[in-house]
């Protein structure tokens, strides 16, 4: 996931990585174990992950004060 785009699914990340949809879904899954993304949709296709840290800070800077 890029700094300027830290929303990200699983066949981007296909596309980006150019490695296959098992590996990239077993690495996200692992990702998230860790804490390190989060999946936005709740749904069982097409889901979105985000980069958690990265995008609170961006939300941060978007909050009045």
């Amino acid at each position: 996931m890029r700094k300027a785009h830290p929303i990200l699914s699983l066949s981007e990340a296909c596309t980006r990585t150019e490695l296959s949809f098992p590996t990239v879904s077993a690495a996200m899954r692992l990702l998230m174990e860790q804490g390190i993304v989060r999946e936005l949709t709740g749904r069982r296709r097409n889901r979105l992950y985000v980069y958690d840290r990265h995008f609170r800070v961006l939300n941060e800077e978007t909050e009045s004060p």
